[in-house]
């Protein structure tokens, strides 16, 4: 790169000899920052979504491309967060795209030492055949003499992170399946 060059790219020079005597435009723009596009113009589509991480829901634009989510930003049509994010919710993209996301169900057996993968359909099978034996071997027709139709086998703690209509649902199916012990980890 020649002198001659280099004084014509160096900001200060073109500020003092260009129209842009303040640098705010032109004269501050390298040919780099010119050729730059925002990351999230190639975006096939954006989707509307909440940050998953607390109980406030934030709206977040879910920018996917591909098939792919490439970005999370907030949302400026939320009224919730108007746009922001905090730390955590500006970091969510970490939960699509992190190389420590799990991708397998993992299972460890009863006094095990490894983890072994699980296809999905075997693991929600056991699930569900703990979840009949937990209620047959634990449920109450009466207690005290009262008729309670209740089981004492399991019992469900929510989380702050799933939105209103999750836990709804939550509370229906275990109140369904009766137990009685469900409880929130935002009220405890």
């Amino acid at each position: 790169m020649g002198i001659r060059t280099w004084i014509n790219s160096w900001p200060v020079y073109r500020q003092l000899t260009g129209d842009d005597p303040l640098g705010r435009g032109a004269a501050a723009r390298s040919e780099y920052t010119a050729n730059l596009t925002p990351r999230v113009e190639t975006a096939d589509r954006v989707v509307k979504s909440v940050c998953p991480y607390c109980a406030v829901g934030c709206g977040q634009n879910v920018y996917v491309e591909g098939g792919k989510v490439t970005q999370i930003e907030g949302d400026p049509d939320s009224p919730v967060s108007r746009g922001r994010l905090c730390p955590k919710g500006a970091a969510s993209l970490q939960l699509t795209t992190g190389s420590a996301r799990a991708q397998h169900v993992l299972y460890r057996r009863p006094h095990g030492t490894e983890w072994e993968r699980l296809d999905l359909d075997t693991a929600m099978d056991m699930i569900a055949d703990r979840v009949i034996e937990s209620r047959r071997s634990g449920w109450e027709e009466e207690h005290g003499g009262r008729r309670v139709r209740r089981t004492m086998g399991f019992a469900s703690l929510g989380g702050a992170t799933l939105d209103n209509e999750e836990n709804y649902l939550i509370k229906k199916l275990f109140t369904a399946l009766g137990a009685v012990q469900i409880e929130n980890q935002a009220r405890i």
